[in-house]
């Protein structure tokens, strides 16, 4: 498992939130200290150095709530500004070790889980008229509590988790055809300059997706690299055959940068370790899930 701050180390800074990074036993009244230091106002995001799926992300909103999280946190965490921007896409670059430029495979567009008011419903009922956000009743029951109760105007939109993943409600969609000569450059130039990274996800708050193209008003909130998804294949519209094929193209593209590397001096992780890492890595999400 990767630290997610070795990775923002290796980001180009203006590319990506203030972060700080906090041991997991660290006083409270000292981490918050140290983020209003750094001026960074609520709300922020608190997230685990180590993590996956989104589990143990937060927004927090003030000091109670950064309080609550960090006595809750099980593994070392990360405290980041909040970035304003509303759009978040994945995208997935590969480029081959002995190439100078990479190239975009694929975009997933992340439509938050959110519920929209007719006048009439309660949130409550809202949330359970949707198999998606019904899925996250329970959570949501526990987060909001008697607010649930409230009844929005018609077309009120909330949105119930801010945050683009899969396993917290967002809708995934492939918007890969957007993929076009400006994006891939910007990212390729951002990615360039990352040391040995060949291949991942980036995920990216954005403004619009013109200025994106052009590399303006956007940031990089999260990279997942090897063991990272294309997760345009869980757009609902795909097969499931085709989610198949597409995983086996990259792993294919994995598979030759992988070669490449081995050749170069670089070590395969062995299946020791790779078992080991597994365990740990189901240990821990048991961890964040609650």
């Amino acid at each position: 498992m990767i630290s997610k701050m070795e990775i923002y180390n290796m980001i180009p800074a203006e590319f990506i939130p203030q972060t700080l990074f906090f041991d997991k036993d660290v006083a409270p009244g000292k981490a918050l200290e140290q983020v209003l230091d750094h001026g960074i106002d609520f709300p922020f995001i608190a997230k685990p150095d180590i993590g996956m799926k989104s589990f143990g992300v937060e927004k927090i909103h003030n000091k109670n709530e950064f309080q609550i999280y960090v006595a809750w946190t099980p593994s070392h965490f990360l405290v980041q500004e909040r970035i304003p921007y509303q759009k978040e896409v994945g995208i997935f670059y590969v480029r081959k070790p002995n190439e100078v430029h990479g190239k975009i495979t694929g975009i997933v567009s992340k439509e938050f889980l959110s519920i929209k008011g007719d006048g009439e419903s309660t949130m409550l009922e809202l949330i359970k008229k949707n198999p998606r956000s019904h899925f996250q009743l329970s959570v949501l029951q526990q987060k909001y509590g008697d607010t649930l109760q409230n009844v929005l105007k018609t077309d009120e939109e909330f949105v119930l988790v801010p945050y683009g993943s899969h396993t917290r409600g967002a809708k995934f969609v492939d918007v890969s055809h957007k993929i076009n000569l400006k994006l891939e450059r910007t990212i390729d130039f951002i990615c360039s300059q990352m040391d040995g990274f060949y291949y991942g996800r980036l995920d990216v708050l954005y403004n619009c997706f013109d200025e994106l193209c052009e590399g303006k008003n956007f940031s990089i909130i999260e990279i997942n690299g090897a063991g990272g998804e294309a997760t345009h294949i869980y757009d609902p519209k795909h097969s499931l055959f085709w989610a198949w094929r597409e995983v086996a193209r990259h792993w294919s593209m994995l598979c030759e940068i992988s070669i490449a590397n081995k050749r170069a001096g670089h070590t395969y992780l062995s299946f020791k370790e790779g078992r080991a890492m597994l365990k740990q890595t189901g240990a821990l999400q048991t961890q964040l899930k609650f």
